[in-house]
């Protein structure tokens, strides 16, 4: 029997080193990395990222400016074709009761229903996603489980 857990299409993460807290994401197994929504991405020439995390539309929104070391610049077609050149960042997340340290590319996500993306390099190994099912990881911690 695997020891993956299974996750619906549907969850909520916390990025600690963000301060963001049960924000609700999209789980693409499309995609192949994590994406995060973001304004004002600025690429300074020593190797920061400076960004607006979300937007006021979000619950989670808190306005802070934050600046980390890009951990690398990704070349990512978008669902709709389009070929971006995204910084990403490392960084630690909770997901299903466990910490990860992940990447997390930073996009403009405001046309997107949800803040969060999550993708195959992260699941990998890890989990399985039962389409039929939303918010598993809050249900069960609701329950006790976790």
């Amino acid at each position: 029997m695997s020891d993956k857990k299974i996750i619906g299409r549907k969850e909520l993460i916390s990025i600690e080193d963000l301060q963001l807290y049960d924000l609700d994401a999209k789980i693409d197994t499309g995609a192949d990395s994590n994406a995060l929504h973001c304004d004002d991405i600025i690429i300074d020439e020593n190797g920061f990222v400076t960004f607006t995390l979300l937007d006021e539309v979000h619950t989670s929104y808190h306005g802070k400016r934050i600046t980390l070391p890009i951990y690398k610049i990704k070349k990512i077609k978008s669902s709709n074709g389009i070929v971006q050149h995204r910084p990403s960042i490392q960084v630690m997340v909770t997901f299903f009761g466990k910490s990860y340290k992940t990447v997390i590319s930073l996009t403009n996500r405001a046309d997107m229903k949800y803040p969060m993306l999550i993708g195959r390099r992260f699941l990998s190994n890890k989990f399985l996603v039962d389409v039929s099912k939303e918010y598993l990881a809050k249900s069960q911690t609701n329950e006790g489980k976790i």
